[in-house]
């Protein structure tokens, strides 16, 4: 039964991979349209691989020194390995692949969709959903055919072929920290490419913005202005193949947690003792087979077909398959008693841990469409608001980020307490996985945003009716909002992650506590709580710095290069791209070292409680931080878009070019780097210094009789069996 499982849930990955294969070939076959809408759709792909190569090589370099470090790490205490270098770099590459499948996809499905479009909102959505579907499937495939193989060979080298090796015991912790490795490299190369795909696609975005919308009068994705082609290459390499790799780096580390947690149950089962840590991977594998049965049903009828209904249909379905799946499995699975650190809990349990995180998902989701979503209150008062100008629209677009926190802090706080009550520690974390468990479902309806966005603009710059435009446009303002509650869930799947990744650094690093009365611990997590601030701060003044440079580039060529305005001359969209390349590759830097440093120093030199209080005071300013962000962005987002279909402010009708529409593009472009740099990296930034916490947490470790993490010998496996039967 053991090795059945084992070799079930690769072959999912395989499974997902297969199906991504067949969805890229039919998005390939489609039509593309006219010859400059092939030429235009080749720009953006140009752009988008070219930034990708250049980051890339950057990143290699980064990798190797990091595996090096990795390496020899391994070798100075004996819970470690220097195989982690090894599952360090898988992770960085498998992380990258996610990113280029997405954006390969992308930059083929753009093009498609736009002459879709010529057609009907059915076959555009169809297009463009099945693009999202590709990078979907493509990231959970990966992230669970790397991690599940990866636990094989590392589970039979270290456990399955020593004597007398145990699957509790130290051996087990060495292959568990080595799988945590791969998690590393996979979050390392995520925040790198978040935050640089960020940087990119905000710059371009501000200045096609506020130079071509306020200034020029032209439409942002006119073929006049300059920075659009570098504005469509940002969607790419920031919304797409920066979140492959964002929602990459999530899943894994989710799973991982789960199963450094799971490590520490001593349970008597048909998997060898296995289940605790099997399980989450197990239901990562059959997500993605219910993710794609989500896919298949969504579509609309005719052009007056609800898009966000037939998305919710599609997600709404895959989840509650999802968790009704999951009670099967936990009961067959799962014995009816297990224990960690002394908290006792049931099969049942565990699977209402599971409930709850699916709730807290959906809640998440639900409250951040509200706060984001055209027509509802939040967005309606930005709106509003923007009557008066630039400064009470961005005064409205803050407060309704605010305000957004509430609701979900609560609900955050609830599902932590209810999962810990059902099933303690581990209840936490497969929360978190149970509901990572869609997430290709989750990318798919996140992903086909960017390609909608892309389709529109090539249908601006190729001069297209203006009913394929606003097709395009009703696929866009849909991709706003499901991108928004798409970073509302990956937030609160961060803090339940961050939360058990917390408790598992607590066990290997010989701790029992983290005292705050201490003050050296209170000062660590001030310090943690403001690490969000200045990350965010660097992001958002990457963006500033790149979109001036932008913004004068735009205006040089408006005045040096005649005939622009009568379509008489081409822009030079090259010197646009390469302001945005060079800005992103040497500004992602920095707020990347803060996140792998920070931990690394701190622990070092203050030892493994003050780390503690430094992850903690991370985790919750940047929940926090990110959900305020992300909330904020997508209201500014969604309430300039409001004017393009007509809005009534104070009895009068206002549409794109009034006096308040333009307000409300100032507002969006202070949002936009909220939205799509800082904001959706808070969930990589708090999963990643507890990463790093957790790999140096043997090298820092408080050296106990007790520790958690202690060998359990064969002989104490069966007395910790025994005392859990007569407990029963």
């Amino acid at each position: 039964m053991e090795s059945t499982i084992l070799y079930l849930i690769p072959a999912l990955g395989i499974f997902g991979l297969v199906v991504m294969a067949f969805k890229s070939s039919w998005v390939s076959k489609q039509p593309t349209g006219e010859a400059n809408m092939v030429e235009l759709s080749s720009y953006i792909a140009e752009g988008a691989m070219a930034f990708l190569k250049a980051e890339w090589k950057i990143l290699t370099y980064f990798a190797i020194v990091a595996a090096i470090v990795l390496g020899w790490s391994g070798t100075l205490v004996e819970t470690s390995s220097p195989v982690i270098a090894v599952s360090f770099l898988i992770g960085a590459v498998f992380s990258a692949t996610a990113g280029y499948f997405g954006m390969n996809i992308a930059t083929k499905a753009n093009v498609r969709t736009t002459q879709a479009a010529r057609t009907d909102l059915k076959s555009a959505l169809k297009v463009a959903f099945t693009g999202g579907t590709v990078m979907g499937l493509g990231v959970a495939g990966l992230a669970v055919l790397g991690l599940s193989i990866l636990f094989i060979i590392f589970y039979k080298i270290y456990v399955v072929n020593v004597p007398g090796a145990t699957v509790n015991g130290a051996a087990m912790e060495k292959a568990i920290e080595v799988l945590a490795g791969f998690s590393l490299g996979a979050e390392s190369i995520a925040l790198f490419a978040r935050v640089g795909g960020g940087i990119y696609t905000k710059a371009a975005d501000v200045g096609a913005d506020l130079v071509g919308k306020v200034e020029a009068g032209i439409p942002e994705d006119d073929v006049r202005n300059p920075a659009t082609i570098a504005d469509n290459v940002g969607d790419n390499v920031g919304d797409v193949a920066g979140m492959g790799a964002d929602l990459f780096g999530s899943y894994v580390a989710t799973i991982l947690a789960t199963m450094v947690l799971g490590r520490e149950i001593v349970v008597r089962d048909n998997f060898g003792g296995l289940s605790p840590m099997l399980l989450p991977m197990l239901i990562a594998g059959l997500g993605i087979v219910f993710s794609i049965i989500g896919c298949s049903l969504v579509r609309i009828s005719d052009d007056k077909g609800n898009v966000q209904k037939a998305l919710n249909i599609g997600n709404w379905t895959s989840v509650i398959i999802t968790t009704v799946a999951c009670y099967f499995i936990v009961m067959w699975m799962m014995p009816s008693q297990m224990t960690l650190r002394g908290f006792n809990f049931t099969n049942t349990g565990v699977f209402l841990a599971i409930l709850v995180g699916s709730i807290v998902g959906a809640l998440m989701s639900v409250v951040t469409e509200f706060y984001t979503a055209m027509g509802k209150r939040p967005v309606n008062s930005i709106v509003q608001q923007s009557s008066t100008g630039a400064a009470t629209n961005i005064i409205g677009g803050l407060s309704v980020g605010m305000e957004s926190t509430l609701v979900p802090t609560i609900i955050l706080a609830a599902g932590i307490y209810l999962s810990h009550y059902f099933a303690g520690l581990y209840g936490v974390a497969i929360a978190a996985a149970g509901m990572m468990a869609t997430t290709a479902m989750q990318l798919a309806i996140d992903a086909f945003g960017p390609i909608a966005d892309n389709a529109g603009g090539i249908a601006e710059m190729s001069q297209l009716p203006k009913e394929v435009r606003g097709r395009t446009d009703i696929l866009d303002a849909v991709g706003n909002t499901t991108a928004a509650t798409g970073k509302g869930f990956a937030i609160a799947s961060a803090a339940l992650t961050a939360l058990a990744l917390f408790a598992a650094y607590v066990g290997l690093a010989g701790i029992d506590s983290i005292d705050i009365y201490k003050a050296d611990v209170l000062a660590g997590l001030f310090v943690g709580g403001m690490i969000p601030f200045i990350f965010s701060s660097l992001a958002i003044a990457a963006v500033g710095r790149a979109a001036m440079a932008m913004v004068q580039e735009v205006r040089r060529q408006f005045k040096e290069i005649p005939g622009i305005m009568e379509y008489k001359a081409k822009p030079e969209y090259d010197k646009c791209v390469a302001i945005s390349t060079t800005a992103s590759l040497k500004e992602m830097m920095l707020p990347g070292a803060i996140a792998l440093v920070t931990p690394i120093i701190v622990g070092f030199a203050f030892g493994p409680e003050v780390l503690g209080g430094l992850l903690a005071g991370v985790t919750v300013s940047g929940v926090l931080m990110g959900m305020f962000q992300n909330n904020a962005g997508g209201a500014w987002d969604n309430a300039k878009k409001s004017f393009e279909a007509g809005v009534e402010i104070n009895g009068k009708k206002e549409y794109k070019g009034s006096d308040a529409h333009k307000a409300s593009v100032t507002g969006d472009t202070v949002g936009d780097p909220f939205k799509d740099t800082s904001g959706p990296s808070m969930n990589i930034l708090i999963k990643l210094m507890s990463i790093v916490a957790l790999i140096i947490a043997p090298h820092i470790a408080i050296k106990t009789a007790n520790k958690p993490h202690a060998e359990l010998t064969p002989k104490t496996q069966v007395e910790q069996i025994v005392k859990l039967d007569s407990n029963r």
